[in-house]
This record gives C-alpha cells, sequence and structure tokens, in this order.
C-alpha cells in the first residue's frame, strides 16, 4: 500500500484543500446556494406558469392557456412594443454617449477626476430615487415646463410625461443619465488600454483625431461594445423600479413594460399563472440575449487558446 503525499515541498496531500477553505467558504458557498436558490424558484415559476393558479398556487394542468392568454392580452403586446423602442433607444443613445464622455475624458483633462466621479454618481443612485427625482423634473406643474413658465415664456412645452406618444421618452431620458455613467467607464478602460504603437503608427502615416479613431482606436473596442450592449439590454428588459417611480406604467397603459405586467398580473389582478408565464415569456426574451452572448464568449475564448 502506498501513502499520498504532495508533490510540492512533501506537504500532505489536503494541506492545500485546508489551505482555500477559507476562499471555498466565502465564495462558493455563497455561490452554490445563489445557483440553487435561482434554479429552484425558476423551476417553480415555470411549473406555476402551466397550473391555473390564481391566488395561491394549485396543482393542475392548463397546458399553454396562461401563455395564450398573455401573448393575447393588449397590456403585453404594448408592453412588447414599448420593450422594443424603449430598448433599442436606450442601449443606443447610451453607447453614444458613453462613448463620447470616454472620449473627452481621454484627451488627459483637468479635473478629470472630479469629472469622472460626477459621470460615474447616478450609478450610485437607486432607480426609484432616479425615477421620483425624474418624475419632479418632468412634471409640468412644478418641473422644467414651470421653471421656464416662471421666466416668461409661457408658450414653453415640456409635458412629455402626461403626453401618451412621449411619456416613454421620459423613461429613456432617465436610464441614460443613470447608465451613460457605466458605459463610459468601459469605454475609457478600453481607450486607455489600445496599443500606444498602433497609436504612434498611424499618426506617422499621417492620420488626423478623426480617422485614428475611426480607423484605429473604435474598431479595437468591439468586445467591450459587445458587452455594454448586452448588459444593457439585460437591464432594459428587466426594468422595472425605474418606470414603476416615474410614469407607474402611465399615462393608462402608455408606458408599460414587460416587468410591470408581471407585477400587475400577480400582485394586483391575483392571476399567479399567467404572471408566471409572463416572467417565464421575460426570461425567454433575457436568454434570447444572453445565449448569443455566452456562445459569443466562448468562441473567442477558444480562439484566444488556439492562436
Amino acid at each position: 500500500m502506498t501513502i499520498a503525499v504532495s508533490t510540492r515541498a512533501g506537504r500532505p496531500a489536503g494541506s492545500d484543500t485546508i489551505r482555500r477553505l477559507p476562499e471555498i467558504l466565502t465564495i462558493w458557498v455563497p455561490l452554490l446556494l445563489s445557483a440553487a436558490h435561482l434554479i429552484t424558484f425558476t423551476l417553480w415559476t415555470i411549473w406555476i406558469s402551466f397550473t391555473p393558479s390564481t391566488l395561491v398556487p394549485v396543482t393542475g394542468w392548463v397546458g399553454l392557456r396562461n401563455y395564450s392568454a398573455v401573448a393575447a392580452s393588449r397590456n403585453w403586446q404594448i408592453a412588447f412594443d414599448n420593450l422594443l423602442l424603449f430598448g433599442s433607444a436606450f442601449v443606443l443613445l447610451s453607447l453614444a454617449t458613453g462613448l463620447i464622455l470616454a472620449i473627452l475624458l481621454d484627451q488627459r483633462i483637468r479635473g478629470e477626476n472630479v469629472l469622472r466621479s460626477i459621470f460615474l454618481y447616478p450609478l450610485a443612485v437607486s432607480f426609484v430615487v432616479t425615477g421620483t427625482v425624474w418624475s419632479w423634473l418632468l412634471n409640468p406643474g412644478l418641473g422644467i415646463q414651470k421653471l421656464v413658465h416662471d421666466l416668461g415664456w409661457t408658450s414653453f412645452r415640456f409635458d412629455w410625461l402626461i403626453d401618451r406618444d412621449m411619456a416613454i421618452w421620459t423613461i429613456v431620458i432617465a436610464a441614460i443619465w443613470q447608465s451613460s455613467g457605466f458605459a463610459m467607464a468601459l469605454f475609457l478602460a478600453g481607450l486607455r488600454s489600445v496599443d500606444a504603437d498602433l497609436i504612434k503608427a498611424a499618426q506617422i502615416d499621417g492620420a488626423g483625431p478623426v480617422r485614428m479613431y475611426r480607423r484605429v482606436i473604435l474598431p479595437t473596442l468591439w468586445p467591450i461594445t459587445i458587452t455594454v450592449i448586452v448588459i444593457q439590454l439585460q437591464f432594459a428588459i428587466s426594468t422595472f423600479d425605474l418606470v414603476r417611480a416615474l410614469t407607474n406604467g402611465g399615462p393608462g397603459i402608455a408606458t408599460q413594460l414587460p416587468a410591470l405586467v408581471v407585477y400587475d398580473l400577480m400582485f394586483q389582478r391575483s392571476l399567479l399563472g399567467r404572471g408566471a408565464a409572463a416572467a417565464v415569456l421575460m426570461l425567454l426574451i433575457l436568454l434570447a440575449v444572453l445565449l448569443p452572448y455566452a456562445a459569443w464568449r466562448y468562441v473567442q475564448k477558444r480562439r484566444a487558446i488556439h492562436a
């Protein structure tokens, strides 16, 4: 019989495990508990979506009836249309705003640290606070419109918050204010990591600032751009508290988003089965974004390994 010993410095085989015990307890145990919680309640929600549950969960099987009822409802159709508009406008505008701020800060301007902190500050504010503050600013009776009227321009109108056609753009504005700093931080890190030799070579070839950014610098930021797009899309799909605090889905249901439909079905109408079906539909939309991103990251890693 042979006794296993460590191949490193003659230490017992179990010494590495004992040494890493704090790491295992502080990282892997919470991670496994969170994964178990997530998987358990996801499966429970999927099961509830196939039952006739209303106020409380009940057994039974109704097939896809809850899904067809949700998909055919006017609330869900409006919420899905709003998600397409809000998601595309928010992602594109926050990307553009973050990239412009990052390029400006990359010029090594004075007060860069202060400006960077100011632009990142909205990330420290909860979405409920953001929605509440912007609801005050955009309220025609006490916000920007009233301020301009008090200055003498009584013909000025900025009543998007109560305009059914424009209210969705108030959410876009608030979301861009909240998240542009995040995009700026990632883009700024990417700009600072561009190979200096590439920039010097472009300068030697006579490339001006615009051409250098368009042909040399910005193409190197594609991995960061894709990451920002995926994270911002994930936020757009799951947006709830910002809309709840800013417009509460109104005027009427003009600014409904899928998360508000889930809340309405589950907690206001006590239609647990339909609310679970709407939540599963949200999950499928989210997976449609995350799975291609995960596949892309896997391909990138495989290429890096074999390069």
